[in-house]
């Protein structure tokens, strides 16, 4: 057996449907178990955002910069070929099912953050540090430690596929095909900014974060308004096209060879998932540094990443790659957004590039940061400088190289995060439940 068969088998049971519906079931499980917090309480989540821009208590950064921070890394290639792969394999009805993912993911980001900030440990360097390896061995006790080293060592090792060499190269890719830039000097470029960076630690990371996602997020959604708002009678009727594929199979179109009810729902979660990192466990690690000492409040905000990153952007790329009816032309990933943005803009190509280079550039920086803590609590803070050497080497290694293995066992590696996430999260729900309702009370 090969390298790359034994990759695609250990792959798909990763993300096949037992993984996806134990992602799926813990959201439920936790949405039900908080009473609908998630979706009762979104109003009073935005007004948290809005006072987080100052933090109150201890911590390393503000709770604004610390959801900027998570979604500078959830905002990404997802948003984009994520999407666009979905569609186009699965049909419109996927975009239903990222819906649902999105709503009952709420409630798991929301879990994660709580547990973060709850069990968060001051290092040796007084920095506040937190995630799914600390909330499971503060949590569960000694005789859970196997488990919390498996998320460490699993977020560690994903790093470098998902959130580094895979980034470089989409960028590298873009760069090269919109305006024929060498994948050296993307490479290089990317590699030097991103090194400046990660000089400043976590308080420059999500400075940097706190200026650039609002930015790029704007840019991207505005675009993709003006798209929508020209073709504005088109949008109800592929409102109700999304809704009819989720539940009858989406016959072939064009370049579409048809979808069944099952391929639309496992493509609509899976790419769901995969955009917005509910249950994976990273997200968590940022939120642990922000300046709160209210585990709750840090949790409401933490939810709206889900809610932007897959409710707000993946939603208006879906529709615009419906309204322009690029979807069945046979294209996929990022050639198919790259050919709807084009049919309905001067220019739309670039603009799709320059998104992507944008969204992926941001995801090394948050993914640098979740990498170098899991290290961190594998081998203690004198790998950190280390670890950031090989992290901006490795940006330039995957700029310039053939992935294509890499693609899936970083795919791989960052489902095998879940599971023992997923495992702390359901073990440790009473202590979410409980926090969440005194605070409500």
């Amino acid at each position: 057996m090969t390298l790359q068969s034994i990759v695609n088998a250990v792959n798909g049971f990763v993300w096949g449907p037992v993984m996806l519906a134990l992602i799926l079931g813990t959201g439920l499980y936790l949405s039900i178990g908080l009473r609908g917090i998630t979706l009762r309480r979104i109003g009073y989540a935005f007004r948290q955002l809005i006072r987080g821009r100052r933090g109150s208590g201890s911590g390393d950064i503000t709770p604004f910069n610390a959801l900027m921070t998570s979604l500078s890394a959830t905002i990404g290639t997802g948003n984009i070929v994520g999407v666009a792969t979905a569609v186009s394999i699965g049909g419109p009805g996927a975009l239903f099912w990222m819906w649902c993912t999105a709503l009952v993911g709420m409630a798991t980001k929301y879990s994660e953050a709580v547990l973060a900030v709850h069990y968060r440990e001051t290092d040796e360097r007084g920095r506040q540090v937190g995630g799914p390896m600390y909330y499971i061995r503060n949590g569960l006790g000694r005789h859970w430690r196997w488990l919390a080293l498996c998320f460490a060592l699993f977020g560690s090792l994903a790093g470098f596929g998902i959130g580094n060499t895979v980034q470089a190269n989409s960028v590298a890719d873009a760069m090269r095909t919109s305006f024929a830039v060498p994948e050296a000097v993307s490479g290089s470029l990317m590699a030097v900014l991103v090194g400046l960076v990660l000089l400043g630690g976590i308080r420059r990371i999500a400075s940097v974060a706190g200026k650039l996602v609002p930015f790029m997020a704007l840019l991207y959604l505005a675009t993709t308004l003006w798209i929508l708002a020209a073709n504005i009678t088109a949008v109800p009727q592929a409102l109700v096209l999304i809704v009819e594929s989720a539940f009858s199979p989406a016959a072939a179109s064009g370049g579409f060879a048809g979808a069944t009810i099952m391929l639309a729902l496992q493509m609509g979660v899976a790419r769901g998932i995969f955009s917005n990192e509910a249950g994976l466990g990273s997200a968590p690690i940022a939120h642990a540094a922000a300046e709160t000492d209210d585990p709750v409040r840090q949790g409401t905000i933490a939810m709206l990443g889900t809610f932007i990153d897959t409710l707000v952007i993946c939603t208006l790329t879906g529709l615009v790659l419906l309204i322009t009816g690029a979807w069945n032309s046979g294209e996929q990933g990022a050639g198919l957004t790259n050919l709807a943005f084009n049919s309905a803009l001067p220019f739309g190509e670039h603009i799709v590039s320059l998104s992507l280079a944008l969204f992926a550039f941001t995801t090394t920086l948050g993914w640098s940061y979740y990498g170098e803590r899991c290290a961190e609590y594998l081998f203690g803070v004198r790998v950190i400088v280390p670890f950031r050497v090989l992290w901006v080497v490795a940006i330039f290694v995957g700029a310039t190289s053939t992935l294509g293995l890499v693609w899936k066992v970083a795919d791989t590696l960052n489902g095998m995060m879940a599971i023992p996430n997923l495992i702390g999260l359901l073990l440790l729900s009473p202590v979410v439940f409980k926090l969440s309702k005194a605070h409500f009370r």
